[in-house]
């Protein structure tokens, strides 16, 4: 009889530890969701043709197919073509911004020159 206690004891510390989980991703998920809609209602904190500077947060495979840097000007995503292969994550550039993307929550841009 102890073992069947000892049995649904445990189940019951699973459950609500896959409980717990599901809401910490689900927080996740929401935070992502609200911070992606509020990016849309705001104006770009860039203009097209201006040059701005930043921080290389990471690397990534870009809709392009290029590699790019990726970084961010008060917020606002840009994703970096042409920047040199020496060149790391923390490293500071500048770059032009050349177009945004759908929705203006981010740009793509063309690196300029290290900072």
């Amino acid at each position: 009889m102890e073992l069947i206690w000892f049995a649904a004891g445990g189940v019951l510390v699973l459950a609500l530890g896959l409980v717990a989980l599901r809401r910490n991703g689900s927080s996740d998920v929401a935070q992502s969701r609200r911070a992606h809609e509020d990016a849309q209602e705001r104006d770009p904190p860039v203009d097209i043709g201006e040059t701005y500077e930043f921080g290389i947060t990471e690397f990534t495979d870009h809709h392009s197919g290029d590699r790019v840097a990726v970084g961010k000007v008060e917020g606002f995503v840009l994703f970096t073509e042409d920047v040199p292969s020496s060149l790391s994550e923390g490293d500071v550039v500048r770059a032009q911004v050349l177009s945004f993307n759908r929705g203006h929550t981010s740009a793509d841009a063309r690196f300029v020159e290290t900072a």
